[in-house]
């Protein structure tokens, strides 16, 4: 159940409805958002108790009966589609959001180059690791807080906005400084501790699936964060580990219609890493937008064979701009999206 109160409720309603909750048997966690404020009850509402004495309390405007586990993400409750600006730019509306840039931050020269590419291209988010959780330790691990200020430079040159990967909680405030998306990987969907804190920041949150995460599992994370006052949350599938062993992951294509009919949260693919192969990624990319993805997280790289991470999965320059000459097309008869045109005066530094 989600119990929506008066924006500018008195502390002494709120004492009285919870007071009234906890009479009824029922326990309530309170979610401050920037406009609003949202009561969930966790435990399940008997089908006969009667949600108009709910709805009767002084402060409340709205009662909604949810019995999904994932109250806050379900589109039960909430019927219209979240979307959200990142410095003026609306993620989870018309506009196909394209996320694009090498794997890692290796240098200000390459990130820069990279910038340069993607933003001639009309896209308006750069990713890049400054910290990388890698399987061997002895892998390239990211160039750190001064990564971030490479990103956040070369960003600011070309209009755009950066994101990035946060490993763990103590990286909050420096991710934080530079990045305007903050990007959970797949190893800690299920860091429940991280998704608290990532619940408490003003900042939008893109949450990869687990690599063996079922969906309702990936809403749960994703109810983690909602449950702590954050509203910014975007869902990226980016493959799932299966018996088949051709690919480096099976892109779940289908996550993206199924997270659409569950979930009111925006959806997007990462076909980089769903499918570990450079010459897979424009057709699973194409893929995504016909299933309904509200955006793609693309890895370009201007030489990949000396890429310092994740090389084989990188695009070339005119693979990239190969695939948005593509997106431009597709989306043009789907109606419901649209890919921005290529920029006529760039700057190039």
């Amino acid at each position: 159940m989600i119990i929506v109160l008066h924006k500018n409720i008195q502390g002494s309603d709120l004492t009285d409805i919870l007071r009234q909750l906890e009479e009824w048997g029922l326990e309530a966690y309170i979610a401050q958002f920037e406009h609003r404020s949202i009561i969930s009850i966790a435990n399940k509402v008997h089908s006969d108790f009667d949600i108009r004495k709910i709805a009767l309390l002084k402060g409340v405007v709205d009662v909604y009966r949810v019995d999904e586990p994932y109250k806050l993400a379900s589109r039960t409750w909430k019927k219209n589609s979240t979307c959200f600006e990142v410095k003026g730019v609306t993620v989870g509306a018309e506009e196909l959001n394209i996320i694009a840039g090498p794997c890692s931050i290796e240098s200000e020269e390459h990130i820069f180059e990279m910038a340069a590419l993607i933003s001639k291209e009309g896209v308006k988010f750069i990713r890049g690791g400054a910290f990388k959780p890698r399987t061997s330790p002895y892998s390239f691990q990211g160039l750190g807080i001064e990564g971030l200020k490479m990103i956040r430079k070369a960003a600011d040159t070309y209009d755009l906005r950066v994101v990035t990967e946060i490993m763990d909680a103590s990286q909050i405030d420096d991710v934080c400084l530079y990045a305007d998306i903050v990007q959970v990987g797949t190893r800690n969907m299920q860091n429940f501790y991280l998704l608290k804190q990532l619940g408490k920041i003003n900042k939008p949150v893109l949450l990869k699936r687990g690599m063996s995460a079922q969906i309702t599992e990936w809403l749960m994370a994703a109810e983690y964060i909602l449950s702590g006052g954050n509203e910014k949350v975007i869902l990226c599938e980016r493959g799932i580990r299966t018996f088949d062993h051709t690919g480096r992951n099976t892109l779940d294509v289908s996550a993206i219609p199924i997270v659409h009919e569950l979930s009111h949260l925006p959806i997007f693919a990462d076909p980089s890493h769903g499918t570990g192969n450079r010459n897979r990624v424009i057709p699973m990319s194409l893929a995504s937008v016909a299933a309904g993805a509200d955006g793609l997280m693309i890895e370009v790289h201007s030489c990949p064979e000396k890429a310092l991470s994740d090389g084989p999965q990188a695009l070339y320059p005119e693979q990239f701009m190969a695939l948005m000459t593509q997106l431009r097309a597709l989306t043009s008869v789907l109606q419901n999206k649209h890919v921005r045109e290529p920029q006529k005066n760039t700057i190039w530094v």
